[in-house]
């Protein structure tokens, strides 16, 4: 399992693609905040928070977190390897753990040095450290588990393609539903009494709830929950496969 793990992490940063995709996060989020003028905007929003951040984010990562896992599987079945794999003595399990936590890593990476938007507000809040940490920190939270969703959701349609572009459109699509599609169906009321329920089902209200500031168990428990149903998929996809 650890020379699967070592060899995706190897695999993506001995490209410069690896690169990119971190450096097109930061860049992107890095501008949307203090450069590019309108609500985002640090400078103009007058006030000692990054929310900015916890609102572009996510939608960045519904485009660059497909980029990354498309190849997960995909690029293995298209080029033979996959089938080398197959034949070693690892479970299906610990082949898709490998590559989830691999991929996880990647995503842990890109949001580190987004930690220099928030020492940079707290240094400039007046007073110093004017700035709600608690939040702060329950939206990284909230973020990192959206993130590693992603990543679930992303090897999973890795898994039932040999084609990358294919994986990465399924996946996309996927990560957009289970983020933005409950709130519309939501905001669309046709669920009567059970519109709030519908709502539940999303990931944005989970990652709203987080970004509050509060660790709320269920809110942690549906993520772990969704990771672990893609997760099964995948397995179960391989598993067909093998």
């Amino acid at each position: 399992m650890y020379a699967i793990f070592k060899k995706e992490l190897s695999g993506f940063f001995s490209s410069v693609i690896g690169y990119i995709v971190i450096l097109v996060f930061l860049i992107v989020t890095g501008l949307i905040l203090w450069v590019f003028p309108g609500g985002f905007n640090i400078l103009d929003y007058h006030y000692a928070n990054i929310n900015g951040l916890f609102m572009v984010a996510p939608f960045v990562f519904l485009f660059l977190i497909p980029a990354v896992t498309m190849r997960s599987f995909a690029e293995e079945k298209r080029s033979g390897t996959f089938e080398l794999i197959a034949t070693k003595p690892v479970s299906p399990l610990k082949i898709v753990l490998a590559k989830f936590f691999a991929d996880s890593i990647i995503v842990l990476l890109a949001l580190v040095p987004t930690l220099v938007f928030y020492f940079t507000v707290f240094f400039l809040g007046a007073p110093v450290g004017n700035i709600d940490s608690g939040a702060v920190w329950g939206s990284y939270a909230g973020l990192l588990l959206l993130g590693m969703s992603f990543v679930a959701i992303g090897i999973f349609s890795s898994s039932i393609t040999d084609n990358q572009i294919v994986a990465f459109v399924v996946s996309a699509l996927l990560c957009a539903f289970f983020y933005m599609g409950f709130e519309l169906l939501y905001a669309m009321g046709i669920f009567g009494n059970a519109s709030m329920f519908v709502k539940s089902l999303g990931m944005q209200y989970h990652f709203a709830s987080l970004s509050r500031g509060v660790i709320d168990t269920r809110d942690v428990i549906y993520y772990l929950s969704l990771i672990f149903v893609f997760l099964l998929f995948t397995k179960v996809s391989i598993e067909r496969r093998k």
